[in-house]
């Protein structure tokens, strides 16, 4: 059973900067894909970035020039820069992990990140 567990959220103006990290455990499998995802109140849950074991990483059009995700495979640990935020970006982040063989698809708890003057 893998578990991730998320840190780095909380309360920054517009324009701040927030670092959020996810450490995955517990997996006897490769983690093919981590990354993290959001959920604003009322919206549905969106890719914010995502990067392969290889290292390839896909962002979605609202991160790309602000976010940068990074991931140390040896740790299965992933990191997301998050650089000029603004109040549109103010949600719940939820970090995945996705295993090919088998199939398997994991998330973590959440972590709140609000973007507020």
């Amino acid at each position: 059973q893998v578990q991730l567990v998320e840190s780095g959220g909380g309360l920054v103006r517009p324009g701040g900067s927030l670092r959020l990290s996810c450490a995955a455990s517990g997996s006897n499998f490769t983690i093919h894909v981590m990354g993290w995802y959001r959920q604003a109140p009322g919206k549905q849950r969106e890719l914010v970035a995502t990067v392969t074991s290889a290292g390839r990483t896909n962002y979605a059009d609202t991160s790309k020039g602000r976010f940068t995700l990074s991931r140390d495979g040896a740790k299965n640990t992933v990191h997301l820069q998050m650089n000029d935020l603004n109040p549109e970006d103010t949600a719940v982040y939820y970090c995945n992990g996705v295993v090919l063989t088998p199939p398997l698809n994991y998330w973590g708890q959440g972590t709140q990140v609000t973007v507020s003057s």
